[in-house]
């Protein structure tokens, strides 16, 4: 697998998202999309993504955020990872999301992103996945291990 075709590589990791604010964190990962190649349009994948966020609210109980879309402006079926701290609003009911996960599909692709959300879900029911990530330091051993987890 090259490093183009890996859905997250190290260059996708954020292990200190800049803000508590979805819009912005949301933004942040974005850029990362971009700088890597992922994300053609910053401004048409951002509005993607707050369209879909529009329709329901992408908070997973636990501390997690799942924005994720299909877009024209996705080169290749990507996942970024940030982590933050003070936590950011994605509409969860137990509040902020400490780990934030960007789905990113090309828009008319396959249904790889849905299997790749349901690999997540599978694992983030599981403590020692969230204590992984919550603890790790360094940003290519989360891309590794996130591949390694939900099989990508």
């Amino acid at each position: 697998m090259t490093e183009q075709s890996a859905l997250i590589t190290a260059d996708l990791v954020d292990l200190d998202l800049p803000s508590t604010d979805r819009r912005a964190a949301v933004g942040a990962l974005a850029e990362r999309l971009q700088k890597a190649g992922r994300v053609t349009d910053l401004a048409q994948f951002l509005a993607d993504i707050e369209a879909r966020e529009q329709q329901m609210p992408t908070g997973l109980e636990g501390g997690i955020g799942i924005p994720h879309c299909r877009s024209a402006a996705v080169t290749v079926p990507s996942l970024a990872f940030g982590r933050s701290t003070e936590g950011v609003d994605f509409g969860a009911e137990d509040g902020p999301a400490r780990l934030v996960f960007m789905i990113a599909a090309p828009e008319g692709g396959d249904t790889d992103h849905m299997t790749v959300l349901a690999a997540l879900a599978r694992r983030l029911v599981r403590k020692a996945f969230k204590d992984e990530l919550l603890g790790a330091t360094d940003a290519g051993h989360v891309a590794d291990y996130i591949r390694k987890e939900v099989g990508a």
